[in-house]
């Protein structure tokens, strides 16, 4: 799931690259550098992009509000801070920044591991995976339809059905005796030939 936050996230970051540099801004008219990590920050979280900014100076709080921990990790979302700046690190490593260099949104420069930053928190893996409520993927109209289950089929793990436990049946129905128990008879063709009459005496000529 991480590709595709990292995809979702990178969206937001072409999107708005480019935008100007505005001390305090939050929206694409211009933003700083809090700004930006406060829009990364919200996308990766499921929270409005817009109107729900922090700055460096509340951040560790809204961060922690937004399920990020202390610290970083591999392949995870990371953003760096101290008093004056902040910059972001994606899951894949991409840095992206505003306010460096004298300019606006830019994917690059020092991401969140400038060594400048005292601060560091970053966003669990299980956090940038799909929502639970997702929508489950789209049914192929074209395949076939699964088979219907034998009308005698027993669910996987159910007892057996007892015969002694069958239903009766129905009112005016009566089922045909069942066949005595014995040895059948002998076949025809097996049964001994029956004896015939000795044939006449010859007649006197």
């Amino acid at each position: 799931m991480i590709g595709i936050a990292t995809a979702a996230l990178m969206t937001l970051v072409n999107q708005v690259s480019g935008t100007p540099y505005v001390s305090g801004g939050d929206s694409p008219a211009g933003t700083d550098c809090s700004g930006l990590a406060s829009w990364v920050a919200n996308a990766a979280t499921g929270r409005p992009v817009y109107g729900d900014r922090f700055n460096t100076g509340n951040q560790e709080s809204a961060l922690l509000a937004r399920g990020f921990r202390y610290g970083s990790e591999p392949g995870a979302l990371v953003i760096g801070w101290n008093g004056r700046h902040t910059a972001v690190t994606l899951p894949d490593g991409t840095p992206v920044s505003s306010g460096e260099s004298g300019g606006g949104v830019r994917v690059g420069g020092g991401g969140a591991y400038q060594a400048q930053f005292t601060k560091h928190m970053y966003l669990p893996v299980e956090n940038l995976d799909a929502p639970a409520d997702a929508p489950p993927p789209p049914v192929d109209p074209f395949a076939p339809p699964p088979p219907p289950p034998p009308a005698d089929a027993v669910p996987f793990g159910a007892p057996a059905p007892d015969p002694a436990l069958a239903p009766p049946p129905a009112p005016g129905l009566e089922l045909p005796p069942a066949p005595p128990e014995g040895i059948p008879a002998p076949a025809p063709e097996l049964a001994p030939a029956p004896e015939l009459p000795p044939p006449p005496p010859p007649a006197a000529i």
